[in-house]
């Protein structure tokens, strides 16, 4: 795969995953492309330390997955496992959501995650995630929804009313956030203001589209939708050196994960798992912290002995984006381990295992750029300030596996829109390439 094309894989598999659910659905279409198999958490699985040789996926709650190769022994060769997370910071609509003040509707929402609140302002939001229903059949159905047109603003106040917006502006959770949807008509809002009647009719016209009919949805149950900026993303840049998005914490790690596993040559056991909820600590079913991962291996292992085996024999590559230095606020860095964009992937360390990076897998991934012929970099966060965190560390002490935690350089992370380097995406691929497949 060359540059290019890689990059514009990118920029459309962001544009089609705006919640974790439709990053979980991008990725099992391309694996099923692929002819990758999916299997059923609920079913009987005939795979046994690595037999029958194949590739396989399987997903939790729609926003985890898992795929896998099998070409040889578990036990006694083990797995190269590459880990990422399908989450990012946003605004999650709430159970009750429906706001009317001064005629405007608006949504009450949530903060998820650590979010960079002042860049969704004045921002052409949409919406969409996953919608439960009980249908016509008197079963529970679900149904994954995005609007993808502009529905909603967030307007920032004028500076005219706020003289001090630029020096002391903060952001109220509660009262500051809920977007505006409609401007109501009189005397009828109370009527056209019902949140749960609007994705009735929205779960049906999509069902009536869907090629496989649904039964008719008649009552929403319940809903996970978040906000999203419509703008797409953009390769920028004088010399279209970045790539500027939403979500490339951490969409970008998991379709460099998913691009390196489906070139793998077969010689390798290789797997790929992206977890939902990192962004709020991993503790879910879903989560690096549940046991979807152990669940998964003690299956394809057959009993706690295989297993035991097979993990000691594996290494994990954790891949999350890790923060370049800003020229213009450069203090915030460590002055020996500032990441530059485009200079390489960066190996995440941290004396108190904020990051699972250690002497023995920080230099196999050094080795392995060498053999990609890709630069590498180190990054340490100063030592008086906090360090965040990623899968990599919880994975690691949940299932014992060597791991280290890798990422590429990035700008504004966990803003609405982020910035990272066009070729340090396209050098990561390479990296974890040469990881699975050699």
């Amino acid at each position: 795969m060359q540059d290019v094309e890689f990059v514009n894989g990118l920029i459309d598999f962001i544009k089609s995953s705006p919640t974790p659910f439709h990053a979980v659905e991008s990725m099992s279409q391309i694996l099923e492309q692929h002819g990758f198999k999916q299997l059923d958490e609920a079913d009987p699985w005939e795979i046994s330390n690595g037999q029958p040789e194949g590739r396989y996926y399987v997903t939790r709650n729609d926003s985890s997955i898992i795929a896998f190769q099998l070409n040889n022994s578990l036990v006694e060769n083990g797995m190269r496992m590459v880990g990422a997370h399908t989450d990012s910071p946003c605004l999650k609509v709430k159970p009750n959501p429906e706001i009317i003040n001064n005629n405007y509707l608006q949504l009450g929402v949530e903060v998820y995650g650590g979010a960079l609140l002042n860049p969704w302002f004045d921002r052409d939001l949409s919406l969409a995630g996953r919608v439960s229903y009980l249908n016509e059949d008197g079963a529970i159905d679900h149904q994954l929804i995005n609007l993808e047109k502009p529905v909603a603003v967030i307007p920032s106040l004028a500076i005219h009313l706020d003289r001090e917006a630029n020096d002391k502006r903060t952001v109220d959770k509660q009262k500051h956030l809920p977007p505006i949807l409609m401007k109501l008509p009189e005397n009828e809002g109370d009527t056209i203001a019902d949140f749960k009647a609007m994705l009735l009719k929205l779960v049906n016209v999509k069902n009536d589209l869907a090629e496989v009919k649904h039964a008719k949805a008649e009552k929403v149950l319940s809903h996970e939708l978040y906000f999203y900026d419509v703008q797409p993303p953009a390769v920028i840049g004088l010399h279209d050196d970045f790539i500027a998005s939403a979500r490339l914490d951490n969409l970008l790690s998991c379709y460099t994960g998913l691009m390196a596993l489906i070139a793998d040559d077969g010689k390798q056991n290789a797997l790929l798992v992206c977890n939902d909820h990192e962004e709020v600590g991993s503790m879910s079913a879903a989560g690096a912290q549940g046991p979807f991962l152990k669940s998964v291996l003690e299956r394809l292992c057959g009993n706690d002995e295989n297993t035991s085996r097979m993990i000691a024999n594996s290494v994990m590559i954790s891949a999350d984006n890790a923060h370049g230095v800003h020229p213009n606020y450069a203090d915030k860095h460590d002055s020996n381990h500032g990441p530059i964009l485009n200079n390489g992937p960066v190996i995440k360390m941290n004396a108190n295992q904020r990051y699972a990076s250690n002497s023995q897998t920080g230099a196999l991934f050094e080795h392995l750029c060498e053999l990609a012929d890709v630069p590498v970099q180190s990054f340490v966060v100063r030592s008086d300030m906090a360090c965040g965190s990623t899968i990599g560390p919880i994975t690691a002490s949940e299932i014992g596996v060597k791991t280290v935690d890798v990422g590429v350089p990035t700008f504004a992370m966990h803003s609405i829109r982020e910035l990272a380097g066009r070729w340090d995406a396209f050098y990561l691929y390479r990296v974890l390439r040469q990881f699975l497949t050699n």
